[in-house]
C-alpha cells in the first residue's frame, strides 16, 4: 500500500509538472520523453533498493534520484502557485467585467491555443519557474548540507525543583544516515552540540536508513557525545526499516541508553527526573512487542519531573493523559521543503517548535539531517539546547 501511495504521489507531481511545462509549446509531445525519463529515475531507484545490496553504485544512483526529484518537486510547487494565481486573476477580471466595470475577458485562460497572449505568457512564466526551481533547489541543498544550527529553547515549568532550574537538554533527531548522509555530515552534528556540554542528551529517533554493517564507520562520531546525566535514545520509524535489533545494539555501543517503553530515574541534588521513552507509533506494525505504550513507559514511576522522549508528536495525547510535563519529539523535519512543509500538519498535531497542550509542553525538533531530496527550505536543520526554568 505504501508503495502505491508513493507511486501515486510521483504520478501527480511529475505528471502535472510535465503537463504545465509542455502545454504552451508548439510540439508538447516532444517533452513527454524527457518527463518520462525524469519520472523513471525514482521508480527505478525504488526497484533497485528493493533488489540490490547496499553499495557505492546504489548511493550514487540515490544522489541522481533525490536531486532530480527535489528539483521536480520544487518546480511542481512553483507551477501550482503560478496557476492558482493566474486562475485567481482571471476570476477577478471576469467578476469586474460582469459587474460592468470593464469588458469581460472572454478568451484568456491558462489553457490557450498557439499564437495567443496566454501562450506567450505561459512560455515566459514557465521559463521563470524553471529558473527559480534551480535557484531554490540550490539554496535548499546548501541549507540541508550545512552544519545544523543550535536552537536555544527555554521551557518554563511550574514547581520545578531548584536543583533542576537551569538544567540543559541537548536534543538530536532525524539524522537519517544513509545513501547521502555520511560520516562528515554526522561529524558536523556532533561539532554543533558537543561544545555546549548539555546536562543530558536525548536522541529522538531516525538515526539511519541503511544497515549497521554499511553505516557503522559513518555513525562512529556520535560516540564522542557525553553528558553528566547520560545520553538516551528512542526509536523512530526508520530504525524499523533499517533493522531495529542491530541498530539498538549499535546505539548502545555508541554510549546511548535505549528507552523502549520504559523509564529511568535521574537524581540531581534534591531534584528528580523521571525520563521515559516510548517506541515509535508505527513500531507495533513492524516488530512484535514494540508497540508504543506511554502507560507502560511510566508504570510504577515515582514522583518527579516527567519528561517523555517520543519520536512522533502524535504521542502527545497519551503523554498529556499520563501527566507528562515535557515531551521531546522529531519526525516531521518541520516539513523540510514546500509543498510538504504545508502537508505535515495534516498528519501531526505540531510541525515544529515549542507548544503546550493542557499541562504538557512539547518540543518538536526539525531534525539534524533530511530524508529523500537533500533540500531544506523554510525548515532549517537543527540540534536543540533546551533549558528548564522555574515559572
Amino acid at each position: 500500500m505504501s508503495l502505491l501511495v508513493i507511486l501515486a504521489i510521483l504520478g501527480i507531481v511529475y505528471g502535472y509538472t510535465g503537463w504545465r511545462l509542455a502545454a504552451p509549446l508548439p510540439y508538447p509531445t516532444h517533452v513527454a520523453p524527457l518527463i518520462f525519463l525524469l519520472a523513471s529515475i525514482p521508480i527505478s531507484f525504488i526497484w533497485l533498493r528493493r533488489r540490490a545490496t547496499e553499495n557505492g553504485f546504489v548511493d550514487a544512483y540515490a544522489w541522481a534520484t533525490y536531486l532530480s526529484m527535489g528539483y521536480v518537486t520544487v518546480t511542481f510547487g512553483l507551477l501550482l502557485l503560478r496557476d492558482v494565481a493566474w486562475l485567481a486573476g482571471l476570476a477577478l477580471t471576469r467578476l469586474i467585467g460582469y459587474a460592468g466595470l470593464s469588458a469581460p475577458a472572454a478568451t484568456d485562460t491558462i489553457f490557450q491555443d498557439e499564437g495567443t497572449l496566454s501562450q506567450d505568457l505561459l512560455l515566459l512564466t514557465n521559463a521563470g519557474v524553471m529558473a527559480l526551481g534551480f535557484l531554490f533547489t540550490g539554496l535548499g541543498i546548501y541549507h540541508a548540507r550545512r552544519q545544523p544550527r543550535v536552537k536555544r529553547v527555554t521551557v518554563p515549568l511550574g514547581d520545578l525543583p531548584p536543583d533542576l532550574d537551569g538544567l540543559t537538554i541537548g536534543q538530536i533527531s532525524d539524522v537519517h544516515a544513509g545513501t547521502t548522509i555520511k560520516r562528515r555530515q554526522i561529524e558536523r552534528i556532533v561539532e554543533a552540540l558537543a561544545p555546549h556540554q548539555p546536562d543530558l542528551i536525548a536522541f529522538t529517533g531516525d538515526l539511519a536508513d541503511q544497515s549497521v554493517e554499511r553505516l557503522r564507520p559513518h555513525v562512529e562520531p556520535l560516540a564522542r557525545l557525553s553528558a553528566p546525566l547520560g545520553c538516551f535514545f528512542v526509536t523512530g520509524n526508520h530504525e524499523y526499516y533499517a533493522g531495529v535489533g542491530p541498530w539498538l545494539n549499535e546505539v548502545r555501543r555508541l554510549g546511548f541508553r535505549t528507552l523502549l517503553n520504559e523509564h529511568v530515574v535521574i537524581q540531581r541534588g534534591s531534584g528528580r527526573i523521571v525520563l521515559a521513552g516510548t517506541t515509535d507509533l508505527s513500531a507495533g506494525q513492524e516488530t512484535e512487542g514494540h508497540a508504543s505504550d506511554v502507560g507502560k513507559a511510566l508504570a510504577e514511576a515515582p514522583d518527579g519531573l516527567r519528561i517523555l522522549l517520543a519520536h512522533q508528536p502524535g504521542t502527545i495525547e497519551a503523554a498529556e493523559a499520563a501527566g507528562v510535563d515535557l515531551q521531546l519529539s522529531g519526525h516531521t523535519h518541520g516539513g523540510q521543503f514546500p509543498p510538504w512543509k504545508y502537508v505535515v500538519s495534516l498528519h501531526q498535531p505540531y510541525a515544529a517548535g515549542l507548544h503546550r497542550r493542557g499541562n504538557t509542553w512539547i518540543y518538536v525538533n526539525r531534525g539534524a539531517g533530511y530524508w529523500g531530496p537533500p533540500i531544506r527550505l523554510g525548515a532549517p536543520s537543527e540540534v536543540t539546547l533546551l533549558t528548564l526554568v522555574r515559572r
